[in-house]
């Protein structure tokens, strides 16, 4: 038999991954592993959805897009993020992850590298090494709210570098970049001639910080801004997200690694997604509310139990360092599943800067929530020598290699 010599034989298996699998043998098991709201899509964009289903909006479309939901889209990328855009300038995607691996696609090959934050959302990494493409790192400290320090994104940079990858509100750890830092970078990445791939799947979900586009300080069409509609209006299972870029060279090279790859985003998901955009707001807010006490409440639960964490700032995510327990997150999220029947990532699934910690999903229904964390402490606090293989529940090896 012929064997792959496709690059993508280098990919790991995501952790997070891993720990969902585990939970879902488990009948019991509280779900705070993955990142996905507890709230349904709008009742307005189910519908809108189907209605247009229902009078044929079915077909094939561009391969960037719909005219109409590209220039709503510039439209609320000029009044909500205070870009100059029109709708030349937008790229709808399947997914927001499908508009960056596009993107690395497009702006990078073999014997290239690009940086991410450590710790990482490993989907990055992933869409990289598909492409041929290394993957560089800068730390993100807990100690510094998992803020980033300019000096060591451009201490990062070697000359295989061709983009700097910032992601603000932050998967994993809910950090949210200060507008001095985003300027900072798009400097570091005029001087250093590099593209500058700015994640902003959260920027609805901010509690104590205000969300800020690296694209703003852009003078030269070098940052390319990722969007998603999953987190923003509960649409996960819709697969829709889209780029934005002021270089319509970029623009045009997307266009072509969309018709490669996919033809063109859903039709029907597109039509919801216009509906999601131009209707009623108020599941946003509330769901951004709910998210915040949430957020608190957990704070003040595991601060009450005395076990750390970094308050986040956005999204939807807690890191909360178990390392009084043992530094081996993997170790402890496979125990907390066996023994406690609670579901979290482990932080090692995040890259070296995730070790020692778990990640908690805020997007899981209150009382499960606090439920689990109650258990995470127990387990905490009574920890001992003995504890489950790295892979290994029930005897079966599980984990990545």
């Amino acid at each position: 038999m012929p064997h792959s010599t496709s690059p993508v034989t280098r990919m790991h298996r995501s952790g997070i991954r891993t720990l969902m699998e585990l939970a879902m043998r488990d009948p019991e098991a509280i779900r705070l592993e993955i990142g996905e709201p507890d709230v349904p899509t709008p009742e307005h964009v189910v519908a809108a959805a189907g209605r247009d289903a229902a009078a044929g909006h079915t077909g094939y479309t561009s391969s960037t897009g719909t005219p109409e939901l590209r220039a709503a889209l510039a439209e609320k990328v000029r009044r909500v993020n205070g870009l100059d855009v029109t709708a030349a300038d937008v790229v709808v995607t399947h997914g927001a992850m499908h508009g960056l691996a596009m993107a690395i696609n497009a702006l990078a090959g073999p014997g290239d590298e690009i940086l991410v934050p450590d710790p990482e959302f490993p989907n990055w990494r992933m869409a990289a090494v598909a492409a041929g493409v290394e993957v560089g790192t800068y730390p993100a400290h807990a100690a510094n709210g998992f803020v980033p320090v300019l000096a060591d994104i451009a201490a990062a940079v070697t000359p295989a570098t061709r983009a700097i990858v910032l992601c603000s509100p932050n998967n994993p750890t809910g950090a949210v970049y200060p507008a001095e830092l985003l300027a900072g970078v798009v400097e570091l990445a005029r001087e250093r001639d590099l593209w500058v791939l700015a994640d902003e799947c959260y920027e609805a979900i901010t509690f104590d910080a205000p969300h800020a586009s690296a694209a703003a300080f852009d003078t030269d069409g070098r940052v390319l801004t990722f969007f998603s509609f999953s987190k923003t209006y509960a649409m996960t299972g819709w697969r829709l997200g889209y780029v934005v870029s002021r270089d319509p060279g970029v623009i045009d090279l997307l266009g072509q690694v969309a018709e490669a790859t996919v033809a063109c985003p859903s039709s029907v998901s597109q039509r919801a997604a216009l509906a999601a955009l131009t209707g009623p707001q108020d599941d946003v807010a509330a769901a951004v509310a709910s998210y915040r006490e949430r957020r608190d409440a957990a704070v003040a639960l595991l601060a009450a139990r005395g076990v750390p964490c970094v308050p986040p700032l956005g999204a939807f995510y807690l890191m909360v360092d178990v390392s009084a327990a043992t530094p081996d997150s993997e170790a402890f999220a496979l125990r907390l599943l066996d023994e406690r029947h609670v579901s979290v990532s482990p932080g090692s699934a995040f890259g070296p800067g995730g070790e020692g910690m778990v990640r908690v999903s805020l997007a899981s229904e209150r009382s499960a929530l606090l439920e689990g964390l109650s258990r995470l402490a127990d387990l905490v606090a009574a920890w001992d020598a003995v504890e489950v293989p790295a892979g290994a529940v029930d005897g079966a090896v599980t984990a990545d290699s």
